[in-house]
């Protein structure tokens, strides 16, 4: 049955076209209503129960049999009772309900200040020591937050950031974007990381532009790191001569230990061998990391506390 909007808000049948929404909208705030009385089979029961007046329960129900064009009650003086029409639109009413139940039960428990949900974005650098400190930190007083972790590349932390589907990302380059809010907490310095074999191997320091004919492993554009990196190199004076690609910072470890080229990294958690990793001098070699999220949002009690936490952490961020 298809049905269309009349001037007078109603719902008529035999239309071309549906307007889902508006069904929707027309319907649902009548549902707990209908609910209540068909439980009650009882108006003036259900007016009581449901703490409106009974008039507006009455014409609340006689409205919502017109807008759908059926009869979902048959009157017996005050009592009342379902229709075939009336029982099965039961069913759906009640599973709706349940689900309008069970959403606001869910969204209420992630704001909650003891017990709620941060949804953290981080890049993956970070995530085999920098985050479990925080988080183990963090949760020293708030021991039942939870988290839902995400690990990217940052330009897709961004966009899930702005999609709503993250509260707070951990990043670098600090983004300076539309809409976004960033706090820069950090910096972590990069360093030429070479095959232990490698003609530089057995410095300490290097210039980067030494480096300059080298092979480089890096990761994909779009990573921040690689924005990095080809900035710096373009400071030294050259572009870098891209050998292979990748996506995780210890994959690019284990290609220049294989000999396959040399990368500008930062500090791994755990020591690798079959690299030697220089110091990088005459220029800023660092990256920046920052906190991001979404300008204008409003925070729940856990965002609000974590998001406080990592501002309180600027300059000790990362591990020593």
């Amino acid at each position: 049955m298809q049905h269309q909007y009349r001037s007078d808000g109603q719902l008529s049948r035999n239309s071309d076209t549906e307007d889902t929404d508006h069904i929707v909208r027309l319907l649902a705030p009548r549902l707990a209503y209908f609910a209540g009385v068909a439980r009650t089979e009882h108006v003036t029961r259900a007016a009581r129960e449901l703490g409106v007046p009974q008039s507006t329960l009455s014409r609340a129900m006689v409205r919502l049999e017109q807008d759908l064009g059926v009869d979902l009650f048959a009157r017996h003086g005050r009592t009342v009772s379902l229709t075939p029409a009336g029982r099965t639109f039961l069913g759906s009413a009640e599973r709706a309900l349940a689900e309008v139940g069970r959403a606001a039960e869910s969204v209420r428990a992630d704001a909650d200040p003891a017990t709620g949900k941060v949804a953290f974005g981080f890049l993956h650098t970070m995530g085999s020591e920098t985050v479990p400190g925080l988080i183990r930190a963090f949760r020293a007083d708030h021991p039942r937050v939870r988290f839902s972790l995400v690990q990217n590349y940052g330009e897709a932390m961004l966009e899930r950031l702005r999609a709503g589907e993250l509260d707070l990302c951990l990043t670098s380059p600090v983004p300076d974007a539309p809409g976004l809010v960033a706090r820069r907490l950090d910096e972590q310095r990069l360093r030429l990381v070479v095959p232990d074999d490698h003609r530089l191997a057995g410095r300490k320091r290097v210039r980067l532009a030494e480096a300059a004919d080298e092979a480089f492993v890096t990761l994909e554009p779009g990573y921040g790191l690689r924005r990095i990196t080809d900035d710096l190199c373009a400071e030294a004076g050259f572009r870098p001569r891209i050998a292979f690609e990748g996506e995780e910072a210890e994959t690019l470890r284990g290609l220049v230990a294989a000999g396959l080229g040399v990368a500008l990294l930062p500090p791994p958690a755990v020591a690798r061998p079959g690299v030697v990793e220089l110091t990088v001098t005459g220029q800023r070699a660092v990256r920046e990391i920052g906190v991001a999220w979404l300008e204008g949002h409003p925070d729940t009690a856990p965002v609000a506390a974590f998001k406080k936490f990592l501002l309180g952490r600027r300059g000790r961020l990362l591990p020593e």
